[in-house]
């Protein structure tokens, strides 16, 4: 099956005055329809940043260095400013961090949700207001009429996150990018918005890149997961694998960083240390003073590329983890 987008060796940096920090460091990355790939890794590492890229959100003073991405064969690096208005919202969207501060505090729901409509399809206000309602209603929001009147202030997280996905996948994009979607839930409405993206994505071949820390979250939808480290991914391969087999350190820690179910006596293991500073990264394996394993090519050589270790499993690692 053809990717409906691809990343290709994408770098992006903030540039202040007394340093640069490089927050995505030459990341490759293919998308399916009808895939979900999980981006997880500690905060700080470029989940967020990656996101804004593919849609030029990069805020200043960050800046796109070098890389593609390409959307159906598009290259939306080169495409114009109106062009890659006319791509946000219709061809990828994507529902934000934070769900009360994603929304504009001085508009009605019903007009933030009716406006995307506007601004891709010409219609009247007021077709365009009933289909918004609509929207709202498919989210499951009882007295959806009631919400479209209210303001963003005058409703609770979990239903200002249910508007963010009515907004997001009102013109069925071919990509949906969820960043920490479930961050501001608890379990119980995190597991109706899981469901709630994994129908939309069979029923209509949305393709989702889902950034979340949340390895339980990973586990319940994702296909595919890359594991992002100091700006880099480290690691990528089917879910299934990657938690079955983790093959870079830092992943076996995350991993096991994690309380399971069905290992109720099971020490956590913490990760030492912190994630570094990315405007001091020295070009070495950025993980190499939180290592456990690392070696003497791990201290001599450059940090070393993405490498196929097992069919469709890839892992940046001088030393991976072995299993016998």
């Amino acid at each position: 099956m053809d990717d409906v987008l691809r990343i290709e060796g994408l770098s992006v940096s903030y540039y202040e005055r007394e340093r640069t920090t490089s927050a995505v460091d030459n990341v490759d990355l293919a998308l399916a329809p009808g895939r979900v790939v999980a981006i997880v890794g500690e905060s700080g590492c470029g989940k967020t940043t990656l996101a804004l890229s593919i849609l030029d959100l990069v805020p200043a003073p960050g800046r796109i260095d070098s890389g593609r991405v390409i959307l159906d064969g598009e290259d939306l690096r080169i495409v114009t400013a109106e062009r890659m208005r006319a791509i946000r919202g219709e061809r990828i969207a994507m529902i934000f961090q934070d769900p009360v501060n994603g929304l504009n505090p001085v508009l009605s729901i019903g007009d933030q949700v009716a406006e995307i409509l506007q601004a891709h399809h010409p219609m009247k206000k007021k077709e365009a207001r009933r289909q918004a309602v609509e929207a709202l209603r498919r989210q499951g929001l009882s007295e959806p009429e009631r919400v479209a009147a209210s303001y963003p202030f005058q409703l609770s997280g979990g239903m200002c996150q249910r508007v963010m996905i009515a907004t997001a996948t009102m013109l069925r994009p071919s990509v949906l990018i969820a960043d920490e979607p479930t961050s501001a839930l608890d379990v119980t409405l995190q597991a109706a918005l899981l469901r709630e993206l994994d129908d939309l994505r069979h029923a209509t071949g949305m393709a989702i890149i889902l950034i979340t820390h949340d390895l339980g979250v990973v586990a319940t939808i994702a296909d595919e997961v890359a594991v992002m480290y100091a700006g880099r991914i480290i690691e990528h391969g089917s879910t299934l694998d990657v938690y079955a087999l983790p093959q870079h350190p830092y992943t076996a820690a995350l991993l096991a960083a994690r309380a399971r179910l069905d290992e109720p006596d099971r020490r956590l293991q913490s990760i030492r240390g912190a994630p570094p500073d990315l405007s001091t990264l020295t070009g070495e394996c950025a993980f190499l003073p939180r290592c456990p394993k690392a070696i003497t090519a791990c201290r001599t050589e450059t940090w070393p590329p993405l490498t196929e270790r097992a069919p469709n499993h890839n892992v940046a690692c001088y030393n991976p983890m072995y299993y016998a």
